[in-house]
């Protein structure tokens, strides 16, 4: 995206957020572009959602909240779509449920493609004719609609992964990939960190959701992070010290979690004799013990935690630290769509941006002084302040330009289908 849209946050240049919106909007085309119709119309869980399905909700969210909102000329593509494509908006009515989205074999792929593209072109003519007077509030109705389609980005990705792994062919989304550059993993260090007072929360430098802020101050005792992420060979070895048959380390839920689901390993990973694979958007590949562990839940990122006598560390923490390095790492930008096991970045081994999101010990909770914005806008995140936990830094299939310090991601401690790891924490 263009960077001056995202920092300066001002619509003086039309032509800029144009740009940014053609750049964002493609580029959800192409991530679709290796599927068939087919493939974007399978939903494998009630927490994934068909391809089809994403493009229609990102464009219903443009052509809701601002050709609808901004542009009293606007006519809706099709009356029906509002209800099959609002997916958690109580404000915006009744909706359709979201386990049953597979089942919307109609409207078709053309059809959506033909929505998007009614929609994209209203957009361009609406900016090509807005007033000054009206810009600034439309600008940063924009700017959330294209944060929301890069999140989306992700979820096409997250999505479709979780869609072909149950395949038993086990196709590849890409079979082209490369499986990415690879180097030993470094030594696992301690990196300490003072305590005392700390701000943490968005500065008011470029776009950020509403529940990165206020910003506001919090006090930490010493701690210290770890290097890096846990590996997949860090991972083997409680796996190998049967650390999925020791309940000692476990949360009760997920005690409970891992005996009623099976689980013995990773998602994704697969015994192939005496050694793992994953699957991966390339297909099935060999397990690289030096690459960042993925698609862990909370319960079982956790227990690894207990077990390597460490601790996961608070999302205070991990934005403490966070701060204090560049915002350089694996994202989807680099194209792989998978963590790798190249480790150094900017000359250092810290690597606390992308590859995986990191799972934090914190509970997703609103800050001091949180409020929702009022109406539908308001339900973007606050209503989910319940039940989840943070985790932070983006992935290998995150946009590079969506992820700050402050980002706030969020999911049940169950859920492990998105590109989640872990990083050490412990007490000094």
């Amino acid at each position: 995206m263009d960077t001056n849209v995202r920092q300066t946050q001002k619509c003086d240049d039309i032509p800029a957020i144009t740009r940014a919106l053609e750049k964002v909007r493609a580029r959800s085309l192409v991530l679709a572009s290796p599927l068939s119709a087919e493939d974007q119309t399978v939903q494998s869980m009630p927490d994934v959602s068909p391809t089809k399905w994403h493009l229609a909700h990102t464009t219903w969210f443009f052509e809701t909240f601002i050709l609808r909102d901004f542009d009293p000329a606007y006519r809706p593509f099709d009356t029906d779509y509002p209800f099959l494509f609002n997916s958690y908006y109580e404000a915006e009515g009744p909706r359709h449920a979201r386990p049953k989205r597979g089942l919307l074999t109609r409207p078709g792929l053309n059809d959506i493609l033909e929505y998007r593209a009614h929609v994209d072109h209203a957009l361009k003519q609406m900016l090509g004719r807005i007033s000054p007077q009206g810009r600034e509030d439309i600008h940063d109705r924009l700017v959330l609609g294209l944060n929301h389609e890069e999140q989306h980005q992700e979820l096409i990705l997250m999505d479709i992964k979780h869609v072909l792994s149950e395949n038993p062919m086990r196709p590849a989304y890409d079979a082209g990939l490369s499986s990415g550059p690879t180097e030993t993993a470094p030594a696992l260090e301690w990196i300490r960190y003072d305590g005392g007072l700390h701000e943490i929360g968005h500065t008011d430098d470029g776009f950020a959701f509403d529940n990165e802020s206020p910003r506001h101050k919090t006090y930490l005792y010493p701690f210290a992070l770890a290097n890096r992420p846990v590996t997949n060979g860090d991972y083997l070895e409680f796996m190998d010290d049967g650390g999925y048959g020791r309940s000692e380390f476990w949360l009760a839920d997920g005690w409970d979690q891992i005996r009623n689901a099976g689980w013995q390993a990773p998602l994704y990973w697969r015994p192939d004799g005496r050694t793992w694979t994953m699957f991966t958007l390339g297909g099935e590949r060999p397990l690289d013990p030096h690459a960042p562990v993925c698609h862990l839940s909370y319960y079982e990122a956790d227990a690894y935690a207990r077990w390597a006598g460490a601790r996961l560390p608070t999302e205070q923490e991990w934005e403490v630290a966070a701060t204090l390095e560049p915002r350089e790492g694996h994202f989807l930008d680099r194209g792989q769509l998978q963590p790798d096991a190249l480790w150094a970045t900017n000359g250092r081994h810290h690597k606390i941006f992308g590859d995986v999101w990191e799972w934090t010990s914190s509970a997703y909770a609103a800050y001091p002084g949180f409020r929702p914005a009022a109406g539908a806008i308001g339900e973007y995140n606050g209503k989910f302040m319940c039940n989840q936990f943070v985790l932070r830094g983006g992935a290998s299939v995150t946009p590079a330009q969506h992820v700050r310090a402050s980002y706030r991601n969020f999911f049940s401690p169950h859920s492990r289908w998105m590109f989640s790891g872990l990083r050490l924490a412990r007490d000094i």
